[in-house]
């Protein structure tokens, strides 16, 4: 923790920049806990400066402290945001971001979406109250930065402003993606086009396991549909963890007894060693035994020979 401290109070000077005391205290904060608590950095509700912001995604780009990292209702602007993916973007230690209520859009969201990219860590993701829908364009680029993560498990992109436009790019993404478990899309507005997008997105996507679809304006014979086929990727997903378990179970099993029994073999081996050496050990014994055997008989030999001749 005084690492993560000390690193961002030299870029702040290499940058000419004042560091943010909310910063400061945080981190301080934290490392008198003892440990209680150090694996999450809460910055929720402060105020953020992009330079600011510019100097933390430098720190966070190699940081290895933090697990979680909240910066939730910062009304953080483009440019910071764009500053806390990039280093995101190359973190490969954090597992869950909270970025709820910054009013992201434009040039953030694909900001965003060039860090799902590249990032190889992050499992959930909490994206609610922004404007990532806004902007079609903006949300494409996010939608195939999507496409390309393999690690993210969870989305929470609620009240985005996301219509069926943004239902289909976001569709054309699932298609892609081979991670993601758990989308919660509610409140936004993606109809009856945006429905039907994602039953088409269904028949390919066998992993999304979780889908949140309230409020959208979506009929009640579309939303059956695709509560029906999330439902069997649930159930298809069930089936494969245990399977998996019960695959690593009896892997461990065979380990096991692959490892007794070579232990066992060794021992055999060994005591088969044993033995032989005791053989060896007892062979040379008797040789030696009965060539002093032959030298006492060679002497009575000799002595009974004289004593004849005499």
């Amino acid at each position: 923790m005084e690492d993560c401290r000390l690193s961002y109070m030299r870029l702040c000077k290499d940058h000419y920049i004042d560091p943010q005391e909310c910063i400061v205290e945080k981190l301080k904060s934290l490392q008198h806990t003892g440990g209680k608590g150090r694996s999450i950095l809460d910055l929720s509700t402060e105020s953020l400066a992009p330079k600011t912001c510019a100097v933390l995604g430098k720190v966070l780009a190699t940081d290895r402290t933090f697990t979680e990292l909240r910066f939730a209702d910062c009304m953080l602007s483009e440019d910071a945001v764009k500053n806390l993916a990039q280093g995101l973007a190359y973190n490969g230690y954090c597992k869950k971001l909270d970025l709820k209520g910054n009013n992201i859009r434009g040039s953030g969201v694909e900001a965003l979406g060039k860090m799902l990219r590249y990032n190889r860590s992050l499992l959930s993701i909490c994206l609610e109250w922004n404007g990532l829908g806004m902007l079609e364009n903006s949300f494409a680029v996010f939608c195939e930065g999507l496409a390309a993560n393999s690690t993210l498990r969870a989305l929470d992109i609620r009240n985005n402003q996301i219509n069926h436009e943004g239902a289909e790019e976001i569709c054309a993404a699932l298609k892609r993606n081979i991670s993601l478990r758990a989308l919660d899309l509610r409140w936004n507005n993606i109809g009856l086009l945006g429905g039907r997008s994602f039953i088409e997105m269904l028949k390919a996507n066998k992993v999304l396991s979780r889908l949140e679809l309230a409020g959208n304006n979506i009929p009640t014979d579309i939303s059956k549909a695709i509560e029906m086929s999330v439902d069997n990727n649930a159930d298809r997903q069930t089936l494969t963890d245990q399977h998996s378990k019960q695959t690593s179970a009896f892997s461990q099993h065979i380990k096991s007894v692959e490892k007794e029994k070579s232990l066992q073999i060794t021992d055999l081996m060994d005591q088969l060693d044993l033995k032989e050496e005791q053989l060896r050990k007892s062979k040379r014994t008797s040789t030696l035994h009965v060539s002093h055997l032959q030298e006492t008989l060679e002497e009575r030999k000799e002595a009974f020979n004289s004593l004849a001749a005499k």
